[in-house]
């Protein structure tokens, strides 16, 4: 592959990588996307180096782009290798559309690659917009406090409903209620800790658990004023718990003051998306709305917003190593800024 750019590139193109970062610059992504790309670009030129020894990015062809993606398996999960993946793609799709490259290597890689940020891209395509319209449908406390989290944080069910208050940093002066973060809470004001620990059957927080997370690492998810204002409203009718664990979600039914369960959420979810039609008795998940559907909502419109899978795959609890460690170090000004900067709104 020729590193020579022809066409209406210009004749100068003998740092590729730079190049193409002052491109995406000149077109507006964010720093952040440049520093995402610019990382996972220069790792592969180091690989390229190393293994093959290809000094030139320009030179590599389908095999080296295959060997490098293979290199990352043992090392991040199926998410992150499909970011790191894309990142390649579009760096040398732009670089043979201005001329600079011959041709995309990774275009056949892409197509023989499995991994994918989110594992069902079939379901039913719903706008932002038409998410507040069916939020706003919503008007018991409980109910849309629930919805309006797995909206904006992407937690699975089961990590919705272990929520404890001392997994909730925020300052409420609306109400006559205090609790004590957690120590992983600290300096972290309006947010939210998921944890990793909860699994079915085992004694968290003093409670013995009836759901699982799932989640790979805990990750502490910025609570922006929707959140906030959702979660005051429940909080201001909120019950006495049975629970010395002090769940945050509780029953306001037959169960009353006991930990909301899976199926609770499931229920609540689907109540609402029948008379919205958006769930029907045999619909598939390509149809129905369930509550996984919103961290497939989560992902996508977030991920949309941001440009940085990155961050994503962080929030939704997914992504390991060296990923995590950036994203954990740099909470305060990479993730809650940019969460905040992104986040879609749900209610009007």
């Amino acid at each position: 592959m020729a590193t020579e750019p022809t066409g209406d590139a210009p004749a100068d193109v003998t740092e590729p990588i730079a190049y193409f970062l002052d491109d995406q610059r000149y077109h507006g992504k964010s720093e952040r996307t440049l520093e995402a790309y610019e990382r996972v670009l220069r790792r592969f030129e180091t690989f390229l180096a190393d293994r093959f020894d290809v000094e030139a990015v320009g030179n590599a062809q389908r095999r080296e782009c295959m060997a490098w993606i293979h290199s990352l398996r043992d090392e991040f999960e199926d998410s992150t290798i499909a970011s790191y993946a894309s990142y390649l793609n579009r760096f040398y799709d732009y670089m043979a559309r201005v001329g600079a490259f011959d041709d995309n290597p990774m275009a056949l890689v892409m197509e023989e690659m499995s991994e994918s940020i989110d594992t069902n891209p079939t379901r039913r395509d719903i706008s932002v917009g038409e998410m507040q319209s069916f939020v706003g449908t919503i008007a018991h406390p409980l109910e849309r406090a629930v919805i309006v989290t797995l909206l904006k944080t992407g937690m699975r069910v089961g990590e919705c409903c272990n929520l404890d208050l001392r997994d909730l940093h925020l300052e409420l002066p609306e109400l006559d209620l205090a609790w004590e973060p957690r120590v992983g809470l600290e300096r972290r004001p309006s947010s939210v800790f998921v944890s990793s620990e909860p699994a079915r059957g085992t004694a968290v927080n003093g409670e013995e658990r009836t759901a699982s997370n799932k989640r790979k690492r805990e990750t502490v998810v910025p609570v922006d004023d929707e959140l906030r204002a959702a979660l005051l409203e429940w909080l201001a009718i909120r019950p006495d718990a049975i629970s010395t664990a002090r769940p945050l979600f509780l029953d306001t039914g037959s169960s009353w003051g006991e930990r909301l369960t899976p199926s609770d959420v499931r229920y609540i979810v689907e109540k609402h998306a029948r008379e919205y039609g958006w769930y029907r008795t045999g619909g598939g998940t390509g149809e129905n709305v369930t509550p996984h559907y919103f961290r497939h909502f989560f992902t996508t419109h977030l991920r949309d917003r941001t440009g940085d899978r990155g961050i994503v795959q962080y929030l939704r609890g997914d992504v390991a190593g060296d990923v995590i460690d950036t994203y954990t170090h740099n909470w305060g000004d990479r993730v809650r800024e940019t969460y905040l900067e992104s986040i879609y709104p749900v209610t009007r």
